[in-house]
């Protein structure tokens, strides 16, 4: 089960993960009191169209904005529309809400950090990379040697080789390794506790101050956990899902709705 960006980075911040100030926000008539919390008189604040798809950038989807009468204007045409980025389909996928996030820009650094569930090892894998901001598959494939995998052992955890392995791939200075270690600690224990399948951070940027922050964040539950977490289940947003896969979801079956003519 996917997550919207402000569902994601609320519980990350719930373990104690830095993450930016911010409101989601349904209604036209909630962005003036929000804005008054977020937004700072000289950047501004970042509005951000909450859909299950990447490549909101690019699609107009995600916007920096300085005064409240420009961020109006961009609620106003966002919200109830069709997103549509090259991971939607021509489709594109229906807009409830839309993220008022503090601009936390400019940064020193953009990086990349994840974490998976890899089915062959049966381990959860760490991904990170120094190349954050852009898609992981581009950097994977032009510049593979700045990526770097590691595989957690489930009976012994995270442990500090773990950690410094990934420090070095990242090329940070030596100050920030508390701060990254503490970091990769929680987000070990959000991924076990909530039952993750996927979390993704990108970008994970390093502040001039050398604080940590999720500037962006991607979650997929594990659907077969799900009923551990009766508070998560709430989460899931029908309107991003095939009405087919949710349907079979009520019914407790697996089903992938595929392209094609038969």
């Amino acid at each position: 089960m996917n997550l919207h960006e402000y569902q994601a980075k609320s519980l990350l911040a719930g373990m104690g993960m830095p993450c930016p100030k911010e409101i989601a926000i349904q209604q036209i008539s909630q962005l003036a009191d929000a804005w008054q919390h977020i937004a700072c008189p000289s950047k501004g604040a970042v509005l951000k169209a909450q859909v299950h798809a990447g490549g909101r950038g690019k699609a107009g989807g995600v916007k920096v904005l300085k005064q409240l009468p420009e961020a109006q204007a961009f609620v106003q045409q966002m919200l109830g529309s069709q997103l549509v980025t090259y991971q939607t389909g021509p489709e594109g996928q229906y807009v409830s809400s839309i993220l008022l996030c503090e601009n936390i820009y400019p940064v020193r650094q953009e990086l990349y950090f994840g974490m998976v569930v890899d089915r062959e090892s049966q381990r959860v894998t760490f991904i990170v990379s120094p190349e954050g901001g852009v898609e992981i598959e581009k950097v994977a494939h032009e510049t593979p040697e700045k990526i770097s995998s590691v595989s957690i052992d489930p009976l012994t955890g995270v442990q500090p080789c773990h950690i410094r392995e990934m420090f070095a791939v990242l090329q940070l200075e030596h100050r920030l390794f508390a701060a990254f270690s503490r970091l990769v600690n929680q987000a070990w224990k959000a991924f076990n506790e909530l039952d993750f399948a996927l979390l993704e951070i990108n970008p994970l940027v390093l502040r001039e101050t050398g604080e940590f922050m999720c500037a962006d964040a991607k979650v997929s539950l594990d659907d077969n956990a799900l009923y551990r977490h009766p508070e998560l289940q709430v989460l899931r947003d029908e309107t991003q899902e095939d009405p087919r896969e949710s349907q079979a979801a009520k019914l407790d079956l697996n089903y992938v709705s595929l392209d094609g003519n038969i």
